[in-house]
């Protein structure tokens, strides 16, 4: 990576793109001049952003892709390869999470999928395409965590249990490939204003926005080559 702006030439691939922060941070990294590959497992919320990319000017193409299906990665994965032939940029932001509740009365069937997307799912896609970055000489891995990974959350467990894990992830990861010139960087927001967050009682001025933390990737992306930030927390300004 080169301390510049610009990311003409290069391929970005982010999950849990078609909407929210994904779609914010796929928008940023194109208005750079990237080539970006948004995936997500619904198809006409995909097509939507892609025809809205497009109409930017943006280089865009969409893959549905299910981050927790190891075979549905793996397609991905052959795709970039054959289509583009190199990643430079991978943004793990696809994530679900709970409706509040107790731990010991959370149904089993949602931590497992919890768990599945949030960190299973950012394992497949390293899986995937860490190997093809060693192949273009270098890259940056960036996995959109949460406050939630660094502070207890009551009634949110799960979450904040999958969060933790995927930070824990990030950091032994970089260990493991900064030799490789790849990047390993994961941000924490908190609240932020989306379809897939709602704070009840919470007011959307006193809530981050997706391109605040689209911002902040792009900060990461442009470091200069000799260093690289581990974790960003980013936190509103105003706060009730």
């Amino acid at each position: 990576m080169t301390p510049t702006t610009s990311m003409t030439g290069m391929v970005a691939i982010v999950t849990g793109g078609s909407r929210g922060i994904g779609y914010a941070i796929a928008e940023t990294l194109g208005h750079m001049g990237a080539t970006v590959v948004i995936a997500a497992t619904n198809a006409e919320r995909l097509d939507h952003a892609v025809r809205e990319l497009s109409r930017q000017g943006l280089a865009c193409e969409g893959f549905v892709c299910d981050v927790a299906d190891l075979n549905s990665v793996s397609k991905l994965g052959e795709h970039v390869r054959n289509r583009c032939g190199r990643v430079d940029v991978l943004v793990n932001n696809a994530g679900v999470g709970e409706k509040a509740s107790l731990l010991h009365e959370l149904d089993p069937m949602t931590w497992d999928k919890i768990f599945n997307t949030n960190v299973r799912g950012a394992y497949y896609m390293m899986r995937a395409l860490v190997p093809l970055m060693m192949e273009s000489g270098g890259g940056h891995v960036i996995n959109i965590s949460s406050l939630a990974g660094k502070n207890p959350l009551p009634r949110g467990a799960a979450y904040s249990a999958s969060k933790w894990a995927l930070n824990g992830l990030s950091y032994s990861a970089a260990e493991e490939l900064r030799a490789h010139n790849i990047r390993v960087s994961v941000v924490c927001p908190g609240s932020v204003d989306t379809e897939f967050s709602p704070h009840s009682g919470k007011s959307p001025d006193e809530m981050l926005r997706p391109e605040d933390v689209a911002h902040v990737v792009a900060m990461l992306v442009t470091q200069r080559p000799q260093s690289f930030v581990s974790e960003v927390l980013i936190r509103p300004t105003r706060k009730s």
